[in-house]
C-alpha cells in the first residue's frame, strides 16, 4: 500500500496543504489509492530524511515533495493516465507550478494566514506565528486586515488564470494535468479551512474549481472543511 503523510490541522480530519493537495489528486489521475496518514507541524514522524509534507511510501521508495511526487508517480507507473501528457507538458507543468508558488500561494496566504492559524494545534501556534509572521513582516492579524476590501486585488492577480480557463476547461487544456493540480491545490487550501469565499459565481474560475471538485468521483469536493 502506498503512505502519503498530508498536513493536518488540530482536527485530523482537516486536509488543508496546498502541496499535499497536489500529491493526492496526482494519486487519483494514476488511479492509485494511498493510505493517507495526518501530520501536524512540529512533529518528527516522518520517514528518515525527509522533513516536510508531503512524503509519499511507494515500497521501498521515499519521495518528498509535492513535484517529485508526481514525476516519481509518471515514471513508476506508466500505464496509468498520463500527468503531463509528454515533455512538452511537463514543461508546461513547471511553468504553472512556478506560477503557483511564486504569484497565486503568497497572494491566497495573507488571507487566509489567521484561518489557518486557527486550525493549527495548540502546541504548533506558537511556532506557527513566530515563522509566518517573520515571512510576512507583520503580524497575522495585520496581515489579514481589510481582506474583504482586498478581494478586488486578488481577483485581478487571478487573471492569467482566468484568461485561460475562459478558453478552455482545464489549464491542461480539454483534459486536466498536473499544471491543473499545482492551481487546484491552492484552492483546497481557501476551501478546507478558509471562512470568506473568493470567487464569484460567474467567474470561469468558478467552473472550473466546481468540475476539479467533482473529479475522481468528487475526491475534493468530500473533503471535509471547517464550514461543513
Amino acid at each position: 500500500m502506498i503512505e502519503l503523510y498530508e498536513l493536518a490541522g488540530a482536527d485530523p480530519s482537516i486536509r488543508f496543504s496546498p502541496f499535499c493537495w497536489r500529491a493526492r489528486m496526482a494519486l487519483a489521475h494514476k488511479g492509485l489509492e494511498a493510505r493517507t496518514i495526518p501530520w501536524h507541524f512540529g512533529e518528527k514522524k516522518l520517514p528518515k530524511g525527509t522533513e516536510k509534507v508531503p512524503v509519499l511510501v511507494d515500497g521501498g521508495t521515499v519521495i518528498a515533495g509535492s513535484d517529485a511526487i508526481a514525476r516519481h508517480l509518471e515514471a513508476a507507473y506508466p500505464n496509468g493516465p498520463s500527468l503531463f501528457g509528454g515533455d512538452g507538458g511537463e514543461v508546461h507543468g513547471r511553468f504553472i507550478t512556478a506560477w503557483a508558488n511564486s504569484v497565486l500561494q503568497p497572494g491566497f496566504f495573507p488571507f487566509m494566514v489567521l484561518d489557518i492559524f486557527a486550525q493549527v494545534k495548540p502546541e504548533a501556534r506558537a511556532y506557527f506565528r513566530a515563522s509566518r509572521e517573520k515571512r510576512l513582516g507583520m503580524t497575522l492579524e495585520q496581515a489579514a486586515e481589510g481582506r474583504e476590501e482586498k478581494l478586488p486585488s486578488l481577483a485581478a492577480m487571478l487573471s492569467p488564470l482566468r484568461a485561460v480557463l475562459a478558453e478552455a476547461p482545464f489549464v491542461g487544456g480539454e483534459e486536466p494535468s498536473y499544471a491543473d493540480y499545482t492551481v487546484f491545490g491552492a484552492f483546497m487550501l481557501v476551501r478546507c479551512v478558509g471562512t470568506i469565499e473568493i470567487l464569484a459565481v460567474d467567474d470561469p474560475i468558478h467552473a472550473w474549481r466546481e468540475h476539479m471538485l467533482d473529479l475522481f468521483e468528487g475526491l475534493a469536493r468530500q473533503a471535509k472543511t471547517v464550514r461543513a
